[in-house]
This record gives C-alpha cells, structure tokens and sequence, in this order.
C-alpha cells in the first residue's frame, strides 16, 4: 500500500507542475551544444516560454506529455517512496533514535535510484513528447503520436533496450534529487517540531519541510537534470546509438565546451518554479495519504476489537 500512495502524491503533485516541467525541458534544450548569442532565443525567460508556447501550438500544449508524466510520477514515486517509507520504519536509517544523516542519503538514493529505473521508459516517452513541437521545435523531434505510439514505435525499432535508453543518466539524477529532497525534509521536519515552531505532525509543518527541501533539491539536481534532458532527447541511428552523445562523460564533456558551466543550470528558473511547488505538494500529499492510512488502519483495528 505504501508504493501506491508514493505513486498517487506524485501524480497529484504531476498534474499541477507539469506545465512548468515542459517549459524547463524545453529550455534545456534551447541553443543544444551552441555557444551563447549565437543560435535563436524562442524563450527568453519562463514567463515568456509559456506565452510562446500557448501562442504557437495551443493553450493546451503546456500540458503535453501529461499521461508518460503520470506513468512515470506513479511508477518512479510509488518505488521511490514506498521503498523510502519501508527503509525508515526499519529503524536502520537512524542512530540511537535520532536521524542518521548519511544513512538518509543513502537510503534516499537507493530508492531514487530503483524508482528512476523502473520508470525510465515513461521518462524518456515524456521527454520526447514535451519537446514536440510544430512551429518552435529546440532539440531532436521524434514526431510521437501519444504514449501508446512512442511505446510500440521505440519497442519495434529497437526492443527493450530502446525504451531504457538513457535510463544510466536519469540514475545520478533522482540519485542527487531524492536523497536531498528525503533528507532536507525528514531532517527539516524533525528539526521544527523540535524547535515547536509549528504544531508537530500539522500541515504547516510539512509545508515548511517541504519549502526547504525544494529550494536545495534545485540546486543540487539541476546539472544532473540538463544531461539527462539531453541524452534522453537525442536522436539515435539504427542501431540505437546516439547522434550526439555518445554516453554520459561524452554528453557532459560537450555542453561543457560548447556552453561553458553555465550550460549545466540552463531552465534552472524553471526548474526551480517547478520543484519547489512539486517538492511541496508531494511530500505533503505523501504525508497525508500516509496519515488517511494511518487513521484507516486503526480504524480497522478498532472495529475487530469491538467485534
């Protein structure tokens, strides 16, 4: 039960960021491997991308690549969380009852890692379709009818390898994503209900937690995020070799020539505006969905008892 309330408070968190998650894709991608000033400027800024965006293929486009984000966001949170929350009820995460916070990294890693994995084709599906477009295209366009099409087409050209494709960049990812996002907000949390800053287990405690985590989420992840943009976007030969990375090392090896350090943080506006409210929402419904279950099972409890 917990991989299924992990999964449903990050595709409720899904729905609300993924507008943002398109306009930072598509920003990552602008000026691919060209150095500043000289490849066209679509989206000056996140304010302007949504506007160009709306203007050139549709209000509705801000929402593309919505159904592979919310495969991705159940499949990815529901591992990552589920296996998170079963870490931390085993007590091997903490040191004499306190929080251990390397063992929390750790642990946020694994289970970063293990939700990325299994969630990397939905990734890759919504990277494709996110970055389609008809009139303002920025990186390879693969042209995808919907989830369904990509899935068959990726699958029937080069089986199931083609659809983990770019799978080893998303790790170190969600690696440095979930182990700062459950480590900043377990730590945060636990350090304000003991500081009783705010009333312990209430919302604006998890709020506060969660404002705190997305902010270094954000800076930690974001470098991580543009490689894995990049490899999962670029187009490949008949063989499933990239035509423009030919691995991770490669992929930041070129970005680093060509754009300079601060081709690493392209989109990190958007990105920002973007994790900072998902970290939000997700921690938050994961808490609450957890605290409903809680309530549910005591309930249960309760009425065997009195049977």
């Amino acid at each position: 039960m917990e991989f299924v309330i992990g999964g449903l408070a990050g595709c409720c968190a899904g729905v609300i960021t993924n507008p943002l998650d398109v306009i930072k894709t598509r920003m990552q991608l602008q000026g691919e491997l060209k150095q500043a000033g000289r490849y066209v400027v679509h989206y000056r800024n996140v304010f302007h991308a949504a506007y160009a965006i709306a203007r050139a293929d549709g209000i509705l486009a801000l929402q593309k690549g919505l159904s592979p984000a919310l495969c991705y966001q159940m499949m990815m949170n529901g591992v990552r969380l589920g296996t998170f929350h079963i870490l931390e009820d085993s007590g091997i995460m903490r040191t004499n009852d306190a929080v251990s916070p390397w063992k929390y990294v750790c642990g946020g890693a694994f289970a970063g890692a293990l939700g990325s994995y299994f969630g990397s084709p939905f990734y890759l599906v919504k990277t494709h379709l996110q970055t389609q477009s008809a009139t303002i295209g920025v990186g390879h366009q693969h042209r995808h009818g919907g989830l369904a099409a990509a899935l068959r087409a990726i699958y029937g050209r080069h089986g199931a390898r083609g659809l983990w494709r770019g799978s080893v960049s998303g790790l170190p990812r969600v690696m440095v994503g979930s182990a700062t996002q459950l480590t900043t907000f377990s730590a945060s949390r636990e350090a304000i209900e003991r500081a009783k800053v705010l009333p312990p287990g209430s919302f604006l405690s998890t709020l506060a937690a969660s404002m705190l985590c997305g902010a270094a989420v954000v800076v930690m992840m974001t470098p991580f995020d543009v490689i894995a943009t990049r490899l999962y976007n670029q187009g490949v030969d008949s063989s499933g070799r990239g035509l423009q990375y030919r691995g991770y090392v490669d992929c930041v090896l070129k970005i680093l020539r060509s754009e300079g350090p601060r081709g690493f943080y392209k989109g990190v506006t958007a990105n920002w505006l973007r994790v900072g409210p998902h970290s939000v929402l997700n921690m938050s419904f994961w808490s609450y969905l957890r605290a409903v279950l809680g309530e549910a099972r005591a309930g249960d409890e309760g009425s065997v008892a009195a049977d």
